[in-house]
């Protein structure tokens, strides 16, 4: 019965094993940067993504539900799509374009599928 349940909810929320999940932290000393550097990523992966035609859902960005953990900021970018070599090339792309920006004290992880949403 349990399993049953759960299996409905995640076809129809499109969770895994339907499709993956991808986190794109992000984090920062400052709430400005955390922010611009958020919504700059995200500009990233919708520009690149016409170049790249991969089937995603893009979220926009938003605080990470614990929006502050030892004086970091916190936001971060959901993605629902299937995994896949064409996906890994876009957010290659976008990380590589991130970077030469230059943003100063952020740091951004990726997290495919991750445990836990905080």
């Amino acid at each position: 019965m349990f399993y049953q349940t759960e299996i409905e909810l995640r076809r129809q929320l499109k969770y895994p094993p339907f499709c993956d999940i991808i986190m794109i932290g992000v984090s920062s000393d400052s709430i400005r940067e955390v922010e611009k550097a958020s919504k700059k990523i995200y500009e990233l992966i919708n520009k690149e993504n016409s170049k790249y035609k991969a089937k995603i859902e893009v979220y926009k960005p938003v605080a990470a539900p614990i929006s502050k953990i030892k004086n970091k900021y916190r936001w971060r970018i959901i993605i629902k799509c299937n995994l896949n070599n064409n996906i890994i090339n876009l957010l290659n792309s976008v990380l590589e374009k991130y970077y030469n920006l230059k943003f100063k004290n952020t740091r951004v992880i990726v997290d495919v599928n991750p445990n836990n949403m905080n």
